[in-house]
């Protein structure tokens, strides 16, 4: 499932890659680019993290006219006059503008280097409606955010990941060259498709995923991991021996009645089961009126 959204492979829409302080899931950001211009899309990186020539590192120099970066880094506020695109830009019309600029065959794929910091400078609702906007208005195919979870509360990650069609979260694995990335995927009727997978990101951002790390020696796993047993630290003991087992079983239950004791109990005899009534003297019952005996 990664390999597809990183190829393109599977549906466009909004890709959010969420990382942490641990892990950063910038390299996973660059295959998306690299894999974008390698299928001769344009790609337009608004950028207020790094840099362009740290981004453009690895990259396929021979699709570089299809890259299109607006730097937002290293004067992202626009206080120095230095950067060519800021915070305050990150609207609907602003960002069309710019994609709308460049000549070009087919939809774009807009890269937002990093959603955190734009999130930091706008209201979460005011940039999920922008992201909608943009998701529909055609002219960009695929929007891939970088979303640093551990800088915002949990309702705005929610937030940003619920208007996601696929969410990438990385995290470090046993390996240093590999990392562990979790994909989920909203399919078109709503289904959510999960895969966990190992990966590593070569130096020409050339993406390679794999069912686990390459490492010396054996890794202990889940399922290699001993089991604990709930019952070792009781006070009393929850299992019978056989001997127990035995004596059990011959203890009759007190509901149980023996062949003997049915066969007592149903045997019929003279006048079981039988009521007589005999009225007496004082027995005065009035059908009309059933209550007359009572003093009311």
């Amino acid at each position: 499932m990664l390999l597809n959204l990183v190829h393109g492979t599977e549906s466009g829409g909004f890709i959010v890659i969420e990382d942490n302080v641990t892990f950063s899931g910038r390299e996973i950001l660059k295959c998306f680019i690299n894999a974008a211009l390698k299928r001769g899309e344009d790609v337009h990186v608004v950028g207020f993290e790094t840099s362009e020539v740290e981004l453009c590192a690895g990259l396929d120099s021979s699709c570089v006219q299809k890259f299109h970066f607006h730097k937002g880094h290293p004067d992202p506020l626009g206080w120095t006059c230095k950067s060519s695109f800021t915070v305050q830009q990150f609207t609907t019309p602003d960002i069309t503008r710019l994609v709308q600029n460049t000549p070009q065959t087919k939809a774009s794929v807009l890269i937002v280097d990093s959603l955190s910091f734009v999130l930091r400078h706008h209201q979460p609702v005011v940039i999920c409606q922008r992201l909608q906007e943009l998701k529909k208005g055609g002219f960009v195919k695929t929007i891939v955010g970088l979303l640093h979870s551990d800088l915002h509360l949990q309702g705005v990650v929610e937030s940003i990941c619920h208007l996601a069609n696929a969410v990438i979260s990385v995290a470090p694995s046993n390996n240093e060259h590999c990392g562990v990335a979790k994909t989920t995927r909203r399919t078109k009727s709503g289904k959510l498709l999960q895969e966990e997978a190992y990966f590593a990101v070569s130096e020409d951002a050339a993406l390679s995923v794999q069912t686990r790390p390459h490492q010396p020696g054996h890794v202990q796993t889940e399922q290699d991991k001993p089991k604990a047993d709930p019952t070792s630290n009781l006070t009393f003991n929850l299992r019978l021996s056989k001997e127990e087992k035995e004596a059990k079983e011959k203890v009759a239950l007190p509901f149980v009645f023996s062949q003997e004791k049915k066969t007592a109990l149903l045997r019929p005899t003279p006048g079981s089961g039988r009521i007589t009534y005999e009225p007496d003297a004082n027995d005065d019952f009035d059908e009309e009126d059933p209550d007359d005996d009572l003093d009311v």
